[in-house]
């Protein structure tokens, strides 16, 4: 029961040569194989067009519109979906932030995703990683495991990573995955339950990935155990 996770802010398609450029995002993930991967910075109509040519199912939890489509996060996965819920993580008058949780089932075992996008300012994003753990990580009604993937915008080790790992497994050492050319912010992050077991975790660093996205995406082997070890 092992899988691939990936988390990728795509930047809605707009690469470092200012070209937006759904198909390059694609072939992106098409190198990274998959089985479930969140993605930030989507529109909707993006977020269905890459479920297409992935052949993959999709969930989108908006945050917000822009140009009228909805547009925040979304999962694309190739495992079947149990159920999902967006929910809201935005802090006063900040940007709109928010995250999407899916139900999801491997070889009958249900577990729990969450892609999450947080805030720029370092309160805001302390506010929110405590709603996230407390409201929806440590939700009593999951019955699951669970991984909590994203661009946590914590540019420097702080509270976000912190809590997460007082409840979630993750990397020993954070990969740097913003500026995609010469990355050097470990934005984005995954964190998985104890009932996971890590077979590898990195970043894609492939010459299409370093111009597709300001982003790379970090990518996560995980086997499911079934001794919660």
């Amino acid at each position: 029961m092992t899988f691939t996770v990936a988390s990728y802010n795509i930047h809605k398609c707009a690469g470092l040569d200012r070209r937006v450029d759904l198909g390059r995002i694609a072939e992106v993930l098409k190198e990274i194989n998959p089985d479930l991967v969140g993605i930030q910075e989507v529109l909707r109509p993006q977020a269905d067009a890459l479920a297409e040519r992935l052949e993959m199912r999709i969930a989108m939890g908006p945050t917000t519109k822009q140009n009228g489509l909805p547009y925040g996060n979304a999962v694309l996965t190739r495992l079947p979906i149990q159920g999902s819920h967006a929910f809201d993580l935005s802090w006063h008058s900040r940007e709109p932030r928010g995250g999407i949780r899916l139900d999801l089932t491997m070889e009958g075992s249900l577990f729990h995703v969450f892609n999450v996008h947080l805030g720029l300012k370092i309160r805001e994003r302390a506010d929110q990683v405590r709603t996230l753990i407390g409201e929806h990580v440590l939700d009593r009604g999951l019955t699951g495991p669970r991984i909590v993937i994203g661009d946590l915008n914590e540019w420097f080790p702080g509270a976000v990573g912190r809590m997460l790992r007082r409840e979630l497994h993750g990397p020993r050492i954070i990969r740097r995955t913003h500026p995609a050319p010469l990355p050097i912010f470990p934005l984005d992050r995954i964190y998985w339950d104890r009932h996971f077991v890590s077979d590898g975790f990195r970043v894609h660093r492939s010459r299409l990935a370093r111009v597709a996205s300001d982003h790379l995406p970090v990518v996560a082997r995980l086997q499911m155990s079934g001794s919660g070890g």
